[in-house]
Formats: C-alpha cells, sequence, structure tokens
C-alpha cells in the first residue's frame, strides 16, 4: 500500500495536466494567452474541488469518493483523448473551433476536479490511516519517497512522451485510472470513523488481507507471527 498508493496517484496524469497546462492546451491549438487563461481555470477548479473533499470525504467516506473520483477522471480523460484523435488525428494540424476548444478544457476541469476530490487528498490521507502504529512511520516515509519519486519521473519523460503518443498519452493514463479503480475496490478497506489502534482488525477482516494477518491481529516488532496448527 505505501508504495501502490502513491505509484497510483502519479500515474493518473494529474501533473502533466497541472505542470505543464499551458504547453498541453497551445499544443492542442490555443493561443498563448488563452492557453494561460485555460491553466489558470484548471488551477482554480483543483483549489475549488479540494476543498469539496474536505466538507465530503467525513460524509460519504474514503472509498465513495475514491470510486466516484476514479470513474469521473477515467471518462473525462478517455473523452479528452477522443476529442483531440477526433480533430488531430496523428499529424496533429487542425484549426480548433472556439466551441471545441470550450468542451476540450471543459473535459480536462472535470478530470482535475475527480482528481482532486480523490486521489489527490486521498492518496495523503489514507496511507497515514491504514498502517498499524508499529510501522507507520517507516510506511509514511515509503508513501512521500515514492510519491515524489513518480512525480520527477513523469515530469522528466512528459514531453517525451506527449511527442511520441499525441492523444494516445490520455488513454495511456486513462488505462491506469481504470487498474486503480479497481484496486481501491477489491482491496482498499474503508477507513472513515475507524481509530488507527482499530486498524489490524479491519485488515484481518478484509477478503484478501486478511489471509495475512495472524489470529491475534498484530504482529509485534522484531516477532514472528504466531501461525495456527
Amino acid at each position: 500500500m505505501a508504495i501502490l498508493i502513491p505509484f497510483f496517484q502519479q500515474l493518473t496524469g494529474i501533473n502533466v495536466v497541472m505542470f505543464y497546462a499551458p504547453v498541453l492546451f497551445k499544443t492542442i491549438g490555443f493561443g498563448n494567452n488563452a492557453s494561460l487563461m485555460s491553466a489558470v481555470i484548471t488551477g482554480l477548479v483543483n483549489v475549488f474541488a479540494t476543498f469539496a473533499a474536505i466538507f465530503i470525504v467525513d460524509k460519504k467516506g474514503r472509498r465513495f469518493l475514491f470510486l466516484e473520483g476514479g470513474c469521473q477522471m477515467f471518462i473525462f480523460q478517455v473523452l479528452v483523448g477522443v476529442l483531440i484523435w477526433i480533430k488531430f488525428g496523428t499529424d496533429g494540424i487542425a484549426d480548433i473551433p472556439k466551441a471545441y476548444a470550450i468542451l476540450v478544457v471543459f473535459c480536462i476541469c472535470m478530470f482535475v476536479a475527480g482528481f482532486a476530490w480523490s486521489w489527490g487528498p486521498l492518496g495523503w490521507l489514507v496511507p497515514s490511516e491504514i498502517f498499524p502504529l508499529e510501522i507507520r512511520s517507516a510506511a509514511q516515509s515509503i508513501n512521500v519517497s515514492v510519491n515524489m519519486l513518480f512525480t520527477f519521473i513523469i515530469a522528466q519523460v512528459f514531453l517525451s512522451m506527449l511527442c511520441h503518443m499525441k492523444f494516445g498519452l490520455f488513454f495511456f493514463f486513462g488505462g491506469f485510472v481504470f487498474i486503480m479503480t479497481l484496486f481501491v475496490y477489491f482491496f482498499i478497506p474503508e477507513t472513515k470513523g475507524i481509530p488507527i489502534e482499530e486498524m489490524s482488525q479491519v485488515w484481518k477482516q478484509h477478503w484478501y488481507w486478511g489471509k495475512f494477518i495472524p489470529e491475534d491481529g498484530h504482529v509485534q516488532m522484531g516477532k514472528p507471527a504466531k501461525t495456527v496448527a
């Protein structure tokens, strides 16, 4: 979990949009001013959607936001890829009408909103809630390190990927969004309202992870887990 959650968070492709928004919008035919304005709009959407998550995360639960945000990101990321594919094809040359450009920006904003109230804040919140106290510090350190590592990698390879994959870049990240949504559905338990001290029982009752939890519900540091004959 300490590795997969931050790994999946970066493979949503969000930093492609947030880091290179002006480049991305200019690439699909926007002028300089329109590119910068579109980047500002997506940034504002990110901020307001994150605040929305603060108010609903303890009402709807973590899994709900993960799954809703994942489905929303997948739909609009694929839709952006399709819109760019239809208009630009593989040669990347086309005149983009204003209405079409607004539709592309709207879809990107919906993708950003889906991330901002799901994988954005929850990618940091959930890891802080799921690990037992005995390993929490080490697991959080791994979580942050993996997140920063993949942030760096994605930032370095994005421009090359955009040049070679073009509209396929959105399908590439959309595929990972689909996989991570399934991962949440099957493997991440709900942590809403559960104290950290009781998380071992949550893992014990999980259909899959419970197979790896000993009967006493937790493993003592430096001692092997007890096995049942």
